[in-house]
């Protein structure tokens, strides 16, 4: 028998919820088989075995939280157990090449090749689910809510793209289902754990440590708007996103003043040479921060790339615990949901944050006369510890200064 435990599965984390098992007792596995699907704080992971044999026991149900190294599953007549954190010799025939921390890599690279040539391991698949749920349902956590609150998702209308349905869609049915009657309660607890507990842990730290400021501007955003349709005109080349502009305007400021970019390590400040860019995503499992590492290095073209793909894949879930930790700068676009300003909570342990309001029409004086433009609201939250106002005002006018006249200096970036 070889018992498999909860592997690290990085970044500090020391649980994972089971969302759903791909495997049940009496199975038959192979070796680096995925036999179950982990919700993290950060992120879903898949987790493969790295055993062959048949299963015997599953160490949990979906909706368990183990700790790391717990047992998760046993397998008969499977390889010599390897520890944890110890990596041993492994026969050319077999063995793990699984990636997650603690597993032996064996012979991982001729699989690979294995697989690149087009060859197919044996694997028990999973029970097959209906085909309206695999297209119309992307992320495991609504599936489980579905399932849990007895909602059928084949009758649902989805309000996402191409009538994909969301969590939101699940709680309107539960919601709508639930009769109103003396026996029925009157109210409903939702477990504060995995994605949602990591964002009110990081939120409470940053109110409690930080001497947080805010500044704030309106900006002339027509010449942006106008910049941004010129740049595009191009039918044949990669659509540039709005907030790619506004991140490199950002990051050419943060070029101007280090000192937003940094973070702080006892009595000192420590300024990186890299830009780290976080960007807020709201997702079915709640906000995250998906981080473009190296971006001040990225031109506008691959910045939009990078934004489009990062927030694709958090809205699917997909995205692993490192893509979303290590920003040293986030930027915050609350103006999607339609709201002007916002004093937004700096992502600790940064120590700025950098909030974009909804771009509206509005009188505006412009060569003494009253016109309509196009205006958006720019903050930034800042640590007081680590600069004053006039570093903070400085990168924030800097800032509205590229949006209101683009062109002229996009020309230097």
């Amino acid at each position: 028998m070889a018992i498999f435990k909860l592997p690290d599965l990085g970044e500090g984390l020391t649980e994972a919820e089971i969302v759903a098992w791909h495997v049940a007792v009496g199975d038959t596995v192979t070796v680096d088989q995925t036999v179950v699907e982990v919700e993290t704080a950060k992120a879903s992971v898949e987790v493969p075995v790295p055993y062959a044999g048949r299963v015997v026991t599953l160490h949990g149900a979906a909706g368990d939280t183990l700790t790391v190294g717990s047992p998760l599953i046993t397998v008969e007549e499977a390889p010599a157990f390897v520890e944890p954190g110890v990596v041993t010799p492994t026969p050319s025939s077999g063995g793990s090449g699984n990636v997650l921390i603690g597993y032996g890599t064996g012979t991982a690279q001729a699989r690979r090749t294995r697989r690149a040539c087009g060859a197919r391991r044996p694997a028990t698949a999973p029970s097959p689910r209906p085909a309206d749920e695999r297209v119309r349902v992307v992320s495991p956590l609504v599936r489980q809510l579905a399932k849990q609150s007895g909602v059928d998702i084949r009758v649902l209308t989805g309000s996402g793209t191409d009538g994909l349905i969301s969590r939101a869609d699940v709680e309107r049915a539960i919601a709508s289902a639930s009769p109103a009657s003396p026996a029925s309660p009157d109210q409903r607890r939702i477990p504060l754990r995995g994605v949602r507990k990591t964002v009110a842990d990081k939120l409470t730290r940053s109110r409690r440590e930080i001497p947080e400021a805010t500044v704030w501007v309106d900006v002339d955003a027509t010449a942006l708007l106008e910049a941004r349709a010129a740049l595009n005109s191009d039918a044949t080349a990669p659509k540039i996103s709005l907030l790619a502009l506004l991140s490199k305007f950002a990051l050419e400021g943060l070029r101007r003043f280090p000192e937003l970019n940094a973070h702080l390590d006892g009595d000192e400040i420590v300024i990186p040479t890299a830009v780290n860019l976080g960007f807020a995503a709201q997702t079915d499992r709640g906000l995250v921060v998906p981080v473009v590492p190296g971006a001040h290095g990225l031109s506008v073209e691959q910045l939009s790339g990078a934004l489009a793909e990062r927030t694709e894949r958090a809205r699917s879930g997909a995205l692993t615990p490192g893509e979303l930790t290590g920003g040293t700068f986030t930027i915050n676009n609350y103006g999607v949901f339609g709201v002007d300003g916002s004093a937004a909570i700096i992502n600790h342990p940064e120590v700025a944050i950098l909030g974009v309001g909804r771009i509206i029409d509005r009188p505006w004086i412009v060569d003494g006369q009253v016109i309509p433009r196009k205006i958006t609201e720019l903050t930034l939250a800042f640590d007081h510890r680590v600069c004053d106002g006039g570093t903070a005002g400085g990168f924030l006018r800097f800032v509205a200064d590229c949006v209101e006249s683009p062109l002229r200096l996009l020309r230097g970036l």
